[in-house]
């Protein structure tokens, strides 16, 4: 009777003991799980994000013989990002706007794009020298740049270049802000860029 009391103590206690350090175990995992830093990334990284832009179209009526020569496109943390680089100066004009279509300059015919919205790029320079030589021309008018995986931009096509002016139609998820802005360089060369963020 007495060895029957002592081994169902014994056996109590041993149970007792092991779930001491069980809870012990589990009680930093909890406190320590990956989802606080994420949450602390996800504030910071919304906190520096660009402040005040809009989904207004954009425009500047500045003109510009300067060509266009290439059109490249790269991601940001914040936003998406198009680049249309001129030779020469002054930087050229714009107008950035959204709109239900795109279409070809001087012909009319519609530029499919896909994306849930669709801005319009018209850079106020042409595609071409003052010779009359082809300055910028795509391997595919449709595809301008790959930007499969990129969180904002759908497809960048062109819409051709007629009298002095190029467009470029941006297919991207939804209408969200953006922003526009020149710069010079590199060199002599001058820079049009827009900027579309990944949320509002």
């Amino acid at each position: 009777m007495n060895i029957h009391h002592i081994t169902h103590k014994t056996i109590l206690a041993a149970v007792a003991i092991m779930a001491i350090p069980a809870a012990a175990i589990a009680a930093p995992t909890i406190v320590g799980s990956s989802s606080a830093p994420r949450t602390v990334s996800t504030a910071s990284t919304t906190a520096s994000c660009p402040r005040g832009w809009g989904s207004l179209p954009e425009a500047n009526s500045r003109m510009s013989q300067a060509p266009v020569t290439t059109v490249r496109t790269g991601r940001h943390a914040c936003f998406d990002r198009l680049v249309v680089e001129l030779a020469g100066r002054p930087a050229a004009g714009y107008d950035v706007r959204y709109v239900k279509n795109v279409y070809t300059d001087g012909a009319g015919f519609l530029v499919p794009l896909r994306g849930g919205a669709k801005l319009q790029i018209v850079v106020r320079a042409p595609s071409y020298s003052s010779a009359g030589t082809t300055t910028y021309q795509p391997k595919n008018p449709k595809e301008l740049t790959n930007v499969a995986g990129y969180s904002t931009f759908r497809q960048v096509a062109s819409a051709g270049s007629f009298e002095g002016q190029t467009t470029i139609g941006l297919g991207v998820r939804a209408r969200l802000p953006f922003r526009v802005f020149t710069l010079a360089g590199p060199g002599s060369d001058t820079r049009l860029v827009i900027d579309v963020a990944h949320h509002w």
